[in-house]
């Protein structure tokens, strides 16, 4: 028993003023930190930075401030530099292996935060997903489809691929085809098409509505409309426009050519 306390004062003269130092940085260390931190917040408070880019930074330097005092603890204990350096190369290349694709997603969502080719709101498609911007995170972008269905995609993707952002401008235009007989009068159903159109709630008069015969398909003639409206309000033209042009064709008898039956009279000999 004397023997344990002889070692355990031993221990103590020998690495107790070390322990108690390193004690006293951790605490001040974890105050200055958390200091910090609140300091960023209130400074971030009157910066024009996206908010998922100031979590993003916040992040960033709370990360690279606890390396830095875990650094200083081993320093301060006596721990060899070298052995920790090599060990922190052997991890840190078996955690850049493991987390490969994690890496890429980081990069892509400090790339999203730096050149923003879209923000939260937005209307984007790409990778196969397409919704409205919810979120920007460091490693995901989260979507909410028209379908209110969430889809997360990895940043790593976005970055790697083409990105349609509908939201980016602030008009849009809308393209709708219609199929009419080819015994209807062209000049008629350009007037009707185009009627219609101006009539659409949301419409713009500038660029002008168009509507033009654009395709003839055997018995068939295709007529185009396109018309400008704001993009918030894309949705909403997009369908009052469909409706208003077939409504006013069947106002005006013009025939779509597969609501029409064909009837074959076979004479018996």
């Amino acid at each position: 028993m004397e023997q344990f306390w002889n070692k355990v004062i031993e221990i103590a003269s020998t690495y107790g003023g070390k322990i108690v130092l390193a004690i006293v940085t951790l605490i001040v260390g974890l105050l200055v930190i958390k200091w910090i931190g609140k300091a960023m917040r209130k400074s971030f408070e009157k910066s024009k930075l996206a908010e998922s880019a100031k979590l993003v930074v916040q992040k960033t330097v709370k990360i690279l401030l606890y390396i830095i005092l875990i650094v200083g603890l081993i320093e301060i204990l006596g721990v060899p530099m070298t052995s920790v350096a090599a060990l922190i190369a052997s991890g840190g290349l078996a955690v850049g292996l493991a987390f490969q694709g994690a890496l890429a997603n980081l990069a892509g969502g400090f790339m999203i935060l730096i050149f923003k080719p879209f923000k939260i709101g937005d209307y984007i498609e790409s990778t196969g997903a397409e919704g409205v911007v919810r979120d920007i995170s460091i490693f995901y972008t989260k979507l909410l489809t028209l379908d209110n269905k969430q889809v997360l995609v990895p940043n790593g993707d976005l970055m790697s691929a083409n990105v349609t952002n509908y939201s980016a401008e602030e008009l849009r235009r809308i393209d709708q085809s219609f199929k009419i007989t080819n015994d209807i009068d062209q000049e008629l159903v350009k007037s009707v098409l185009l009627e219609a159109a101006k009539k659409t709630a949301g419409v713009l008069e500038k660029p002008e509505p168009f509507a033009r015969l654009t395709e003839v398909d055997d018995d068939t003639y295709i007529f185009t409309v396109r018309a400008w409206c704001e993009t918030a309000k894309y949705w909403d033209v997009y369908f009052d426009l469909i409706e208003n042009c077939s409504k006013s064709l069947a106002e005006n008898g013009i025939d779509d050519p597969e609501e029409r039956i064909a009837v074959r009279i076979v004479e018996k000999q």
